[in-house]
């Protein structure tokens, strides 16, 4: 999965800037042009005659890129009992029909949402459930018209039951493979850690991880964020960058305060920012993220659901997005939140009332904020562009 040209970092670069990154601060994101239009010049101009209905079906056709997804987030309803079964678990499931499943949905915050999501996690014991599990969210993808995918996976919370390393990350790993051949999706694997457990135990997560540097791209942080600042994580991440040649992200700003982000940047080093919604608290922060070109992924779904906003009216991406920042549109974990990627980007749309030219600078700016190399991102702006500039600027009615 690692391409020969080595790890690339994220960059939410314009085509004409300098390749040390230097922008003119609140400038914005364009895709390359392959013609003489580029997509946001031709969504903007198509953006005033948009019908709630052209909106969906334009969204629903966009191809797109997610760069915040945990595997273990996608796992369906469906799915978690088949396992539960096929593994002998169900005796240790609270909830043991869909039906009930889909109930225990209604979490308020962050914390009680985790309890849910590890206890999904408990029927994932071997390499085929990492890979069914892996596979189906594929599925998912390309019916969302995803083309490109950084998936995060918390062997953490596998491995402390028992569940061996290698079989998690090859599970997955082989799913990835066969999906690109299958699906056309390409991807990159990120290993995160659970910031609630010791700093030690992330070294220790590290040094099993160190011999799949083949298969795993980048490194992340996830899990309770308030009370474990990103400095607790500093020389695990040293460590990765150095010995692993891995790339950073991190989870920060979504609970935690924007200190938190200021944190990743410096003590972690990070490419990219997962959440980042709280920037916007500290104009100082906005100032060096718009500057810097840092890309901050963005789950609305995940935001509204575990009240990090009281309802998607009152989300910032709008404002994120006008500010200049490179703020994304990501699923987080679909599973618990209900939606994958076109779910998030409709619901956001409607909300905010997101213009034709808005949400093709949300999909430039994934396209961008990928790890993927130059030419790889040449070749999805261009088939973003060839799509923009071939929807029709009129023609469907409310």
């Amino acid at each position: 999965m690692i391409d020969e040209l080595g790890k690339n970092e994220s960059s939410c670069r314009k085509p004409d800037d300098s390749v040390d990154g230097t922008v003119v601060a609140g400038t914005v994101v364009e895709c390359a042009k392959p013609g003489a239009t580029s997509a946001i010049d031709a969504a903007a101009d198509a953006s005033a005659k948009d019908s709630a209905a052209m909106m969906e079906t334009f969204i629903r056709g966009m191809p797109k890129v997610e760069l915040h997804l945990h595997i273990e987030g996608t796992l369906m309803p469906e799915l978690q009992i088949q396992l539960a079964k096929r593994n002998g678990m169900m005796s240790k499931l609270r909830h043991k029909t869909v039906e009930d499943l889909r109930g225990a949905y209604n979490f308020e915050d962050l914390a009680a949402f985790l309890n849910l999501y590890y206890e999904g996690c408990s029927v994932l014991l071997n390499e085929v459930d990492f890979y069914d599990l892996t596979a189906a969210y594929l599925e998912n993808a390309r019916r969302n018209n995803v083309r490109h995918v950084e998936i995060f996976f918390d062997p953490q919370a596998h491995t402390s039951r028992g569940v061996p390393f290698d079989a998690i990350v090859n599970g997955i790993h082989q799913a990835l493979v066969d999906g690109e051949a299958k699906h056309g999706i390409t991807s990159r694997l990120i290993m995160s850690f659970l910031r609630n457990l010791p700093a030690d135990d992330a070294m220790a997560t590290l040094e099993e991880a160190l011999p799949h540097a083949d298969k795993i791209y980048a490194v992340g942080l996830d899990s309770n964020e308030l009370g474990n600042p990103p400095e607790k994580f500093r020389r695990v991440f040293d460590r990765a960058r150095e010995e692993g040649g891995f790339l950073a992200v991190a989870h920060a700003g979504e609970e935690g305060p924007p200190s938190y982000i200021r944190g990743a940047l410096d003590a972690l080093h990070v490419a990219r920012i997962d959440h980042g919604v709280r920037c916007m608290e500290d104009p100082d922060l906005v100032q060096r993220l718009v500057e810097g070109r840092i890309p901050l992924t963005v789950c609305p779904l995940s935001n509204v659901k575990l009240r990090v906003f009281g309802s998607m009216e009152e989300h910032n991406l709008k404002d994120m997005l006008h500010r200049g920042l490179c703020v994304t549109v990501n699923s987080d974990d679909p599973a618990y939140f209900g939606g994958f990627m076109n779910d998030n980007y409709l619901e956001t749309q409607r909300a905010l009332g997101l213009s034709r030219s808005d949400v093709v600078q949300l999909g430039c700016n994934g396209i961008e904020a990928t790890f993927l190399t130059e030419e790889k991102k040449k070749q999805l702006r261009l088939e973003l562009d060839t799509y923009v500039n071939s929807f029709p600027a009129s023609g469907l009615h409310e």
